[in-house]
Parts: C-alpha cells; sequence; structure tokens
C-alpha cells in the first residue's frame, strides 16, 4: 500500500470538509431568518459530525506526513502537536470560553485540543525522558538484536537531555563497553542507529583478524559455533563467538569470507587522523567526549570503523529491552546484553 499517497488523500478530503464546513456554517449563519429551526438543527448536527471526523485526520495526517516526509524528526512532531493542541485549548479557555452562551458546545476544533493535549503531552514525556521505542530496521546487531525487533530504549540512563536539540541538563551515568546504544548517525543526524559501544574515550581499540584488541590486550574470545542468517531474505552462514568487552560476554559473529575490513568503504570523518589501517583492519584512539560503535554482525554491519567516532551530544539512550516481535513472539521480554 502507498501510505504517502493515502496520507495526502486523507489531509485533502479532510481539508475540504473543514473548509466547506466553515462556509456553510457562515451561510447558515448569514440566513438564520429564513429558515427553519427543524432543518437548521438538523444541518448543523450534519456539519458538526463531519467536522468531528474531519479535525482530527486532518491533524493526524498532518502530522504523520511532517514524520514521513522527513521535515521533522518524531520527537519534533510531538512537541509541535503538544504546543498546537495546548494553544488552542488555552486560548479558547482565555478568550473565546466566556463569549459562548451557557450549555453551549465548545467548537470541534477546541473538542479535539482538549482531548488531544493530555494524550499527546503523556507520550511526549514518556518518549522524551523516560523509554522510547525503536524498531530494528537491519542485520547489523544479530545475533543479538533481529530484524522486526521493536525495543525500548533507556532515555535517562545516560543522563537528561532536552528534547529535540538532544542537549544535556543533568548527568547521570557514562556508556561503559560492551552497552547496546542507541545514537543519532553522524553522517545524517536525522537517522537513528543502534551499535554497541566498543571502545570509550582514551581506549585504544584495533580490530584485526576478526578480533578486538582493547589498549593492547586481546579481548577474551569463545567460538560458540556457526549461526545461520536468513533475516536478509537468503541463506547466509557465519561464525559465532561470545566477545568479554564488560563483565557480562554478549554475542557476536563474522563471516570468514569477509575481510576484517573493507578499506573502500572507510570515509573521510572527523579526528580519522586517530586511526590507521591497513589491509589486516584498523586501531583507532577514541578522542575525549567520543565513542567508537560497531555492530554485533561484524561483516554485516556500517559501523566506526567505516564513519568514524560518535560524540557524546549525539547519544540518544541505552538499549534494554526486546518487547515485541511479530514473527516471533518468544523474543518478547528479552533483555539486551
Amino acid at each position: 500500500m502507498n501510505w504517502e499517497m493515502v496520507g495526502w488523500l486523507a489531509i485533502a478530503a479532510s481539508l475540504t470538509i473543514v473548509v466547506a464546513g466553515f462556509f456553510v456554517g457562515k451561510t447558515q449563519s448569514q440566513s438564520a431568518a429564513v429558515i427553519s429551526s427543524t432543518v437548521g438543527g438538523e444541518s448543523a448536527s450534519t456539519i458538526h459530525t463531519m467536522l468531528e471526523i474531519a479535525w482530527p485526520v486532518l491533524f493526524i495526517a498532518s502530522l504523520a506526513m511532517l514524520t514521513f516526509k522527513e521535515v521533522m524528526g518524531f520527537a519534533a512532531v510531538l512537541l509541535t502537536a503538544t504546543i498546537i493542541t495546548g494553544l488552542i485549548w488555552l486560548i479558547d479557555a482565555l478568550a473565546f470560553r466566556k463569549q459562548r452562551a451557557a450549555g453551549a458546545q465548545d467548537p470541534v476544533l477546541v473538542e479535539m485540543a482538549k482531548s488531544f493535549f493530555p494524550v499527546i503531552l503523556i507520550v511526549f514525556t514518556l518518549r522524551s525522558f523516560l523509554f522510547e521505542p525503536f524498531k530494528i530496521p537491519s542485520g547489523s546487531m544479530v545475533p543479538t538484536l533481529l530484524v522486526g525487533d521493536f525495543i525500548l530504549v533507556n532515555k535517562f540512563t545516560y543522563g537528561i537531555r532536552i528534547p529535540v536539540i538532544n542537549k544535556k541538563i543533568a548527568e547521570m551515568n557514562s556508556p561503559q563497553r560492551g552497552d547496546v546504544m542507541v545514537f543519532r548517525y553522524p553522517e545524517d543526524m536525522s537517522k537513528d542507529f543502534i551499535k554497541r559501544v566498543i571502545g570509550t574515550p582514551g581506549d585504544t581499540i584495533a580490530y584485526k583478524n576478526k578480533r578486538l584488541t582493547l589498549n593492547g590486550k586481546p579481548v577474551t574470545t569463545v567460538a560458540t559455533g556457526a549461526y545461520t542468517d536468513t533475516e536478509s531474505g537468503g541463506v547466509r552462514f557465519f561464525e559465532a563467538y561470545t566477545e568479554q568487552l564488560a563483565e557480562k560476554p554478549h554475542q557476536m559473529m563474522v563471516d570468514p569470507r569477509f575481510p576484517s575490513l573493507d578499506l573502500a568503504r572507510v570515509r573521510q570523518f572527523p579526528n580519522k587522523s586517530n586511526c590507521t589501517y591497513n589491509d589486516d583492519g584498523m586501531s583507532c584512539k577514541v578522542p575525549t567526549g567520543h565513542f567508537l560503535m560497531m555492530g554485533d554482525s561484524r561483516d554485516n554491519s556500517d559501523d566506526g570503523r567505516y564513519w568514524g567516532f560518535v560524540p557524546e551530544e549525539n547519544i540518544v539512550g541505552k538499549a534494554v529491552l526486546v518487547w515485541m516481535n511479530f514473527s516471533s513472539f518468544k523474543r518478547i521480554g528479552t533483555a539486551i546484553e
């Protein structure tokens, strides 16, 4: 289904009804002396019913298209919706409600704002400061996360941030090696990426011959067998391992057919002088205020090996739980390690 076309049709149809309702209402008001109360009442009731549907559809479809067309991020859209509905409610309460007759029905636009504002405000608050849902779109974090996993991201673990601009206003914990973290992609801040924290500020990380070295010491890695991946539509075989970056080991996998690094994919990025590349792999010293991120499916991940470091201000939160996967219900409630 073409959802963009559906969105534009919904906006066009609802906007037509809203505009028509305005002119019909104005005409009825001017002709009140010659229209019977029964006919006028029935007509007004029909218009009111249509507007009760049209205004919410116009509001929701417009916000959805702003997100779909990437005019705004979803957080900005929620903030905009909260402000618009709150202002409509407030302006009506301060300026227009007193002018209506006692017991008169609120205008449809005001009814919509009063209904939507509390709900949107609660969602915006929860999503901005507590937990935000994400869907895993690719296989770069297999076997830890599968395509289609819906996950919850803890927004306050790494500090409290102002929504939309993502500026930290309260310090909490710092990302630790081994954390699975969501962040804004340095090459396109409108996109959210999810990878594992491999290096923290000051660490020297080397990835050569499919193995990690942390500050000169090889990271403990134990083979766990083979992993068959069908997430991308085909069948691909990997070697699976547990890797001990932190207190708790995590799963990772490599494709033995590929080199540790595809040098052709390495781009220019800030602080690239901290890194060295050769046919065996790469070595980087993580700058202050930055983190080095890699996917658990090492040969199926576009990550820090290719585009560099993640600045601290790009952090969104820590992935903590799989709350839904419609293709595999047994994954519901899986903690993310």
